[in-house]
């Protein structure tokens, strides 16, 4: 299938309250958001017309703009209002949705206080990010990079910035022959995958690193309270590498991943089992609720 560029497309972007043609959707070079990376944003997805946690992406894209300094100047009822109204206006009933704030072009400096807060909400028909064969796992390469202190960037954020390891993290292991990387963090923990979070299943047991610095993913919780309800046992703690070799399933979570099986981290591998079988489908009925039915769902 060919490449369909993300600046030459059909479709309507919402942009700072006005919906406007894709292409005409356009900032300025000296953006400060674009130089200094003073952005935030969110990955969500549309199941059946409904965004799944919708107001919870809501509130983690304007949590993430106040981490970084900034107020994003749309209350979370105007911002859900608007990733519904682009999904409707372009049509589409399954899509993923990508709100994103930064800092504008006023002032191109490390300090930008005048710079003006801008947000674009898109869509596109996005599927699993591993494709539609992710059943039969994907490989993961252990990642050089790492996942750095909380006193060294802003963790708890969704903020552009900290994907560039992710980035360089993904291109090496691809580089390699793996379809993405685990990172470790600044103590060499087990952290999470460059855009997943990340589960063992050691005998029966569901485990999963605590996320001190990285983000507490909103499809990582979900599965998590799927998996209670299931009457499985799940451990957040510390996993260190010398435990990937006693894992008898690993699956990653996230909103481009959904629940993926993996099959292999570096040179362990793995057979996708009962626990993430359970848990995929578990998670691919739950995102096919109506939100009511979600929140039910997470409250029970």
């Amino acid at each position: 299938m060919a490449l369909i560029p993300f600046d030459d497309r059909d479709g309507l972007i919402w942009f700072d309250g006005v919906m406007v043609p894709w292409r005409a959707a356009k900032i300025h070079v000296l953006s400060h958001g674009l130089h200094y990376a003073s952005a935030v944003f969110e990955g969500e997805r549309a199941y059946a017309g409904n965004i799944f946690q919708l107001r919870a992406h809501t509130e983690r894209l304007i949590n993430s703009g106040r981490i970084l300094g900034f107020d994003i100047p749309f209350s979370a009822e105007e911002i859900d209002a608007a990733c519904k109204a682009v999904v409707a206006a372009n049509g589409m009933v399954d899509a993923y949705i990508r709100p994103i704030a930064w800092r504008g072009a006023e002032q191109i400096s490390v300090s930008a206080q005048a710079s003006r807060i801008h947000l674009m909400v898109a869509c596109w028909a996005g599927p699993n990010m591993f494709g539609n064969d992710r059943m039969q796992g994907v490989t993961l390469d252990i990642a050089t990079w790492k996942r750095p202190h909380p006193e060294t960037a802003p963790t708890a954020s969704k903020a552009s910035g900290l994907y560039m390891i992710g980035t360089l993290a993904k291109h090496a292991a691809e580089a390699a022959g793996f379809n993405d990387a685990l990172m470790l963090d600044w103590r060499g923990q087990v952290a999470e995958a460059t855009g997943a979070n990340v589960f063992f299943v050691f005998d029966g047991e569901i485990h999963t690193p605590i996320p001190d610095c990285f983000l507490d993913g909103i499809t990582r919780r979900a599965v998590m309270r799927l998996a209670r309800q299931r009457q499985y046992t799940v451990v957040e703690r510390v996993i260190v590498p010398e435990e990937l070799a006693l894992a008898q399933e690993v699956f990653l979570v996230g909103t481009a991943a959904e629940v993926t099986p993996v099959r292999q981290i570096a040179q362990h591998h793995y057979t996708p089992g009962e626990v993430t079988r359970t848990l995929l489908a578990d998670f691919e009925a739950l995102v096919r609720k109506t939100p009511e039915d979600v929140a039910i769902a997470l409250a029970a």
